[in-house]
């Protein structure tokens, strides 16, 4: 199946260039010429990349990146702009974008960075939503969580962090992958951070947190999901 991307970019000329340049390399590729229709596109569909943006009229790109991390979206987010300032590219990247190109560029380095981002974030599992596991349901899209049918607040980060789980279940996931996938970007204050969000999530989701059933320890290497 070819991969899938989402292009939110509001000059025509470049809407059309790279759909067609996409296209002719197999890419299935959809548009958003706003930031509000790419984020319900974004958030509708499911996609392996997004050309997003950062001046976009309604709603810009670094709103759309946020909105879509805080949502639990993980497709690879390729920020694209004319501004060329280190401090724009830290924002995005701590947004959750995975990277960034300046404009103008090569059609060649654009999908060459595609390429890096699909090997580097490969296609998220098919899951059902909502996805059921013990007395817990995970309403992927709408990033609901209810136990034994009673709401579960959880934070945006806790949620990313349960929904890659979900979606890698059965893996030993270390604690640099996670926090690689799910905090994506590299400044990180340390690797207890993954321990204490997987202890929060186990409080709000096991019924006996110290010996749990679905989010477990693999003793050496970091934890499985089991659900």
């Amino acid at each position: 199946m070819a991969s899938r991307v989402l292009v939110i970019e509001d000059e025509p000329g470049l809407v059309l260039a790279l759909t067609d340049r996409l296209g002719s390399v197999g890419y299935d590729v959809d548009c958003a010429t706003d930031g509000e229709t790419g984020l319900e596109l974004a958030l509708d569909n499911t996609y392996d990349v997004i050309i997003l943006d950062i001046m976009l009229p309604r709603k810009d790109g670094f709103e759309v990146c946020r909105d879509l991390r805080k949502k639990g979206v993980t497709s690879a987010i390729l920020m694209l702009t004319a501004r060329d300032r280190t401090s724009d590219k830290v924002v995005g990247l701590k947004l959750g974008a995975d990277d960034y190109l300046t404009k103008p560029f090569e059609s060649a380095e654009l999908l060459a960075r595609i390429e890096a981002l699909l090997r580097r974030v490969p296609a998220a599992r098919k899951i059902p939503d909502p996805y059921c596991f013990g007395d817990v349901e995970v309403k992927i899209r709408s990033a609901v969580v209810s136990r034994d049918g009673k709401p579960v607040k959880l934070s945006a980060r806790e949620f990313t962090l349960l929904k890659h789980f979900i979606e890698h279940r059965g893996d030993v996931l270390s604690r640099d992958e996670l926090l690689d996938a799910v905090w994506g970007y590299n400044f990180i204050p340390s690797t207890r951070t993954v321990d204490v969000h997987v202890a929060w999530l186990r409080q709000k989701l096991e019924a006996d947190s110290r010996s749990p059933r679905f989010i477990v320890t693999v003793h050496g290497l970091g934890y499985r999901f089991e659900g």
